[in-house]
């Protein structure tokens, strides 16, 4: 039983830095973009940033580790080329308001002085019945008792009460 492995075939890149680098890239601005306009209920209380970069470090990771072909260099360059995409977005964010407003998306009006916006709620596919729980949560019995109520940027909703 041979139990020798070549060291250059698990640590030496398979495909060009520079194709892995664009591809990574590619792949990251295609699903924020993707994440950031199919609705924020759909990815609970993580940011769209937070979840893209767990699911695809993940993968990038896991094509190393498995041996399909890639190297152990080829997975780590591209995670580090997604960990960048995602250090650079936040330092963006931080430090622009309008790169803040296109990864953070602003709250959501859903009522407004006890009347449901009906358009904001169809826009973000929310029920009468996903208000009125969140209201029976907050110890409120009527839609009147409420002043405004916001989907957060996270998926949750608030409630600010007229008391």
């Amino acid at each position: 039983m041979d139990l020798s492995f070549d060291w250059h075939h698990v640590l030496a890149f398979s495909i060009s830095p520079l194709e892995t680098m664009l591809r990574g890239t590619l792949m990251y601005w295609f699903l924020f973009l993707l994440f950031r306009f199919i609705g924020r209920r759909d990815v609970g209380s993580l940011g769209i940033a937070d979840l893209l970069i767990i699911v695809i470090v993940a993968d990038a990771a896991q094509n190393g580790m498995a041996g399909k072909g890639d190297s152990v260099a080829d997975a780590a360059l591209l995670v580090g080329t997604l960990v960048l995409w995602n250090r650079l977005l936040d330092l963006g964010a931080y430090l622009s308001p309008a790169i803040r407003r296109f990864v953070d998306p602003q709250p959501v009006m859903l009522v407004r002085n006890g009347r449901k916006l009906r358009a904001n709620m169809a826009r973000h596919a929310i029920t009468d019945e996903e208000l009125e729980s969140q209201m029976r949560q907050e110890g409120v019995s009527s839609v009147e008792e409420v002043k405004a109520m916001y989907l957060e940027p996270g998926g949750k909703i608030s409630v600010i009460t007229n008391k």
